[in-house]
């Protein structure tokens, strides 16, 4: 990555959660235990069920063997065996309990999977074998792992994928949408990094992209990032060539654009300038539905070039949208060229109150 913010291993895919291993680390006691009664709503409305530890795994667990009961969150009722988490909450040693249904792989996983204190590109390399496993908590957990790691240990994880699996899950249109997102990221460093995968793996990724789509295709924008990923500078000419830049574009497709542009920006400028990222965002100005986000990256990217582009908008998307106008009031007043300070000027005679409104939106200080 040269320069800028890090972006997180799938930007695409807004993973939350706490893996399994982090929740682990952090506990003062991991145990084996088995349900002992209904889970039921708490005094606060929240599920918590009854469990026995049957087999302290790790930490400093309460005495009492199978005869120690504690009572758990839980996201849903347990039935059988699970993994249990113990986090001391005060200094009297009052323990606050979760626990997370589990059969023997989910038990041998939690135990073996790195610790969050080694490298993440070691621990994503151990989790790569068990993305997309039959069991959904460990496929779910794995996936969160990768969701929340950094690109660079992504991308130096990247031998532990397994090409043909990414490709048939990239193909695989009933996929869920976020995670085949992430593997067309995956797929794009995969090409990227191992010639004799380049060609079929750029392939599948084009088929991916040009297939017909539904008006909402969460995932999307992860495809695109890999073209980018795989291809540098000639996939962001490629992506411009099916029309992804264009005003035509429909629009969710050029909000998808925009957030592979970020990506681009924030972790490729190796191998995409960041300069040729900017003019593609640029073209994204003339799009209504991105027009305001768009004026913000380039704001961001301190892009001046495209002054006269980002002013026009106030007259034009920015005429029943304040969203636009406040953007273009931000980039005029970040701008340090004479000609923004005339816009704003020109502005501020022939439309005061709304400048007004869009500056004090936009948190502007007054006067610039």
């Amino acid at each position: 990555m040269t320069g800028g913010a890090k972006a997180f291993g799938c930007p695409f895919c807004g993973v939350v959660g706490e893996s399994l291993a982090s929740r682990r680390d952090r506990a003062t006691c991991v145990s084996v235990a088995e349900a002992d009664g209904a889970a039921e709503a708490d005094a606060n409305k929240l599920l918590v069920q009854r469990f026995i530890m049957r087999l302290p795994l790790r930490g400093d667990c309460p005495a009492g063997g199978e005869a120690q009961g504690v009572v758990a969150r839980v996201s849903a009722a347990v039935d059988g065996a699970a993994v249990l988490f113990g986090d001391r909450r005060d200094a009297d040693g009052g323990m606050s309990w979760s626990a997370v249904a589990a059969n023997e792989v989910l038990i041998g996983y939690v135990a073996a999977v790195p610790s969050i204190g080694e490298s993440a590109a070691r621990r994503l390399a151990w989790c790569a074998r068990w993305l997309e496993h039959p069991d959904a908590a460990i496929a779910a957990d794995a996936f969160l792992e990768f969701g929340l790691a950094p690109y660079e240990a992504v991308r130096d994880a990247a031998a532990a994928f397994d090409a043909g699996k990414l490709r048939a899950w990239v193909r695989d249109g009933a996929a869920d949408q976020r995670r085949r997102g992430f593997y067309g990221l995956a797929l794009g460093i995969v090409a990227a990094t191992r010639p004799a995968q380049r060609a079929e793996s750029i392939r599948v990724l084009h088929e991916a992209i040009e297939a017909p789509a539904d008006d909402f295709r969460a995932g999307f924008d992860g495809l695109l990032g890999g073209a980018l990923v795989a291809e540098g500078e000639a996939g962001l000419e490629y992506l411009g060539g099916l029309g992804l830049l264009g005003v035509d574009a429909r629009p969710v497709d050029q909000r998808h654009m925009l957030a592979a542009l970020r990506f681009a920006w924030e972790s490729l400028a190796d191998t995409i300038p960041r300069e040729t990222v900017a003019e593609a965002t640029r073209r994204l100005l003339a799009a209504p539905v991105v027009a305001a986000d768009a004026a913000v990256d380039l704001a961001r990217y301190r892009h001046w070039e495209a002054v006269d582009d980002v002013a026009a908008l106030w007259h034009t998307a920015g005429r029943d949208d304040p969203l636009v106008r406040r953007a273009v009031a931000g980039y005029l007043a970040a701008c340090p060229s004479a000609e923004a300070r005339r816009r704003l000027d020109a502005l501020a005679a022939s439309d005061p109150e709304r400048l007004r409104a869009a500056v004090e939106a936009a948190a502007l200080p007054a006067g610039r």
